[in-house]
């Protein structure tokens, strides 16, 4: 009975660990702090972090309205994703998922609406990268 019981543990452990690493382990790539006086900022990242399968972003310290996403490649390609969306303080953007094989991202071009932020308000963007 008791190694029925291990057994079964050792099983639902091993699932989940097979679970886990098929989703892919989230890096955080950059952020930025965007402030009421822009409306477009730019997030570096260098090929030497590898290749991601998709990304998504983290909004802290006040809401962002995205209007648009271009993700430049290591390789001269482009993602454009159109991405109206407020992502609240504390909260995640939908993953968008990479176009595409192993590809290494440069740079992530957003664009927000700067209007929608109080007088003074500052986020902090951090775009990160599921491998």
């Amino acid at each position: 009975m008791v190694r029925k019981g291990v057994l079964l543990i050792l099983v639902i452990v091993a699932a989940a660990a097979a679970v886990q690493a098929q989703r892919g382990r989230w890096e955080r790539l950059g952020e930025r702090v965007v402030t009421d006086k822009a409306d477009h900022d730019t997030i570096g990242v260098t090929a030497s972090r590898g290749t991601f399968t998709a990304v998504r972003f983290d909004v802290a310290g006040h809401a962002v309205d995205f209007h648009s996403v271009v993700i430049h490649f290591a390789n001269g390609g482009d993602q454009r994703i159109e991405f109206k969306h407020t992502i609240p303080a504390g909260g995640s953007s939908r993953v968008v998922d990479i176009e595409g094989k192993d590809r290494a991202i440069k740079s992530i071009d957003f664009w927000y609406e700067a209007k929608s932020m109080n007088r003074g308000a500052k986020a902090t963007v951090t775009a990160m990268g599921r491998n």
